[in-house]
């Protein structure tokens, strides 16, 4: 009897204890290489979260398209079948126009204004610019300032009229080139070596660490250094999933996130400077430094497109980058 007892207990305690969870899977798909900023990131927030939350969740990454592409990343996300992505800003002018600050040519003066930009409340505000659209801003990463390539020297703005660009899907981007009486495509990144190889495109516009990466040195001859834009991703989830994390496992997720982005930030520069380097060595493209008189020119033939576009991004957003700078 003691015996049966004994087993009725331990079966209805085998009842009553909870399932085994699985893990919650967060799939991490992007386009680049996984040695750039937004490739090591990745897999540094796959290593915390393993190393933290092992047992809760899950990071699978998804480098170089693998997974989705440029064209439909953003459509898997809303679907479910990835639950983060870090997609340029570029990419979210279907869902709100503010953003398009970031691409706006000459509006930072340099990387430490866009640094100081995103330090503020309305940076802050436009990460949540899109959550009832279901997407959850977590953090920007940055990748540093963007210089002009071609196929020929740049020196002038002129020097730009009649090529084609690969650019990432803006209509400031494209308003950009049409400012220089060039032509902008909408190519997705991992197709633009290829279509500067075959003249589908002259030139693009990105920073070193992606020239390098990507092998633009073999179709781009020259780079001209502008410094003319910032390339920014917002590393985003969608708000129904982010949500639906318990809390606990959403805040060291949370903090997770800021440690890496600390980390993706300080990599780009150093991975900036080393491709800038890497391009000079391997001597198949020769970087066109610019005077200040130079460089002001082509500021001047851009930056009549702060007011064209300053009622879709906010008055209110455009004076507090432009307050950021130090002249």
């Amino acid at each position: 009897m003691k015996y049966l007892f004994t087993l009725c207990l331990s079966f209805a305690l085998l009842l009553s204890a909870p399932a085994h969870a699985e893990p919650i899977l967060i799939k991490f798909s992007h386009v680049v290489a996984e040695d750039t900023p937004k490739g090591r990131g990745a897999l540094l927030f796959q290593r915390l979260v393993a190393e933290r939350l092992g047992g809760a969740v899950k990071v699978e990454v998804y480098p170089d398209s693998s997974l989705f592409g440029d064209a439909d990343e953003m459509a898997a996300l809303q679907r479910g079948e990835v639950q983060m992505l870090a997609p340029s800003v570029s990419k979210f002018e279907a869902y709100t126009k503010q953003l398009q600050v970031f691409d706006l040519p000459f509006l930072f003066d340099d990387l430490e204004a866009v640094k100081r930009f995103q330090r503020r409340e309305k940076s802050r505000q436009l990460l949540r610019s899109m959550a009832g659209q279901n997407i959850y801003g977590l953090a920007f990463w940055n990748n540093g300032m963007k210089q002009l390539s071609a196929n020929r020297e740049l020196r002038t703005p002129a020097d730009a009229k009649g090529l084609a660009f690969r650019i990432q899907p803006s209509s400031v981007l494209e308003s950009q080139f049409a400012a220089l009486g060039a032509e902008a495509k909408r190519i997705p990144f991992g197709e633009s070596l290829k279509a500067l190889q075959s003249g589908v495109v002259q030139g693009t516009e990105n920073v070193w660490s992606n020239m390098t990466a990507a092998g633009f040195d073999q179709a781009q001859p020259f780079v001209t250094e502008t410094g003319h834009g910032s390339l920014n991703y917002m590393l985003i989830s969608s708000s129904s999933f982010w949500q639906s994390i318990p809390y606990a496992t959403r805040t060291e997720l949370e903090s997770i996130v800021e440690e890496v982005t600390l980390q993706v930030n300080k990599d780009a520069e150093q991975l900036n400077r080393k491709g800038r380097e890497q391009l000079a060595a391997a001597g198949r493209t020769r970087l066109v430094a610019l005077s200040q008189e130079e460089r002001n020119a082509w500021r001047a033939a851009m930056q009549p497109l702060w007011q064209q576009y300053e009622a879709e991004i906010g008055a209110d957003v455009l004076r507090a980058a432009q307050a950021v700078n130090r002249r």
